[in-house]
């Protein structure tokens, strides 16, 4: 169970420290419909991460098992892939780094933010978080480690409660800390919201690059 937890945790970290759910959770904040939409916004980025993970949890389970041999070649494979699509999707994140002096393009989604309610803020987080091609890699990563581990139902159940609640914890901060003390944050917020704009394709490229690296050596391991 332990090592199962620890296998998790940069994966878990790679989708709480993506940039682009958290710009989009701060102009929600931001936004003149703040507190329904970032809470919408929350409900459906938890949602997303639950089904993702449970569903390549499901699916990893029915790997068959190796009985007497520690060797799980399947499972080694489908990490060492997954890795490897981690790897190309580093790459192409370093190289759409803004030059010097060049203004990041957001996507063009996050102009429709103002506008938002409740229900289409829950609709996006959980595009975002479940069908979003990185955190949906490492969804995949997270479930087939589960999976494969040959754990009990019940402590499935708790490792998958500890990646929701490692990888959300990004969108989930900010958003309670501004129904608390929503005048407070409100320059601290604007001031985050620059920096990930600035410095989000290189923080993908490094998390993605090592998250891949692991996930590779993981797979290897697995033989």
């Amino acid at each position: 169970m332990n090592g199962v937890i620890g296998d998790i945790l940069p994966l878990a970290l790679g989708v709480a420290i993506s940039p682009v759910p958290i710009i989009a959770a701060i102009l929600m904040l931001l936004s003149p419909k703040a507190k329904g939409t970032s809470v919408g916004f929350l409900i459906g980025w938890i949602l997303g991460i639950v089904v993702a993970v449970g569903l390549f949890t499901l699916l990893a389970s029915v790997i068959p098992q190796n009985s007497g041999d520690a060797s799980q070649p399947i499972a080694g494979v489908i990490k060492i892939v997954l890795g490897a699509l981690l790897l190309l999707l580093a790459v192409k994140q370093w190289r759409s780094r803004p030059k010097a002096g060049e203004e990041p393009a957001l996507p063009k989604w996050m102009s429709a933010i103002d506008t938002m309610n409740a229900g289409k803020g829950l609709g996006l987080g959980f595009l975002l978080s479940a069908v979003n091609p990185k955190n949906l890699l490492m969804a995949a990563g997270a479930g087939t480690v589960i999976g494969s581990a040959g754990l009990s139902a019940g402590d499935e159940v708790i490792a998958i409660v500890v990646f929701v609640i490692i990888a959300g914890c990004t969108v989930a901060i900010p958003v309670i800390a501004y129904l608390l003390a929503s005048k407070r944050m409100a320059g601290p917020l604007e001031s985050l919201r620059v920096w990930l704009v600035h410095n989000n394709a290189t923080v993908m490229a490094v998390l993605l690059l090592v998250i891949g690296v692991v996930m590779i050596g993981k797979g290897i391991g697995s033989f």
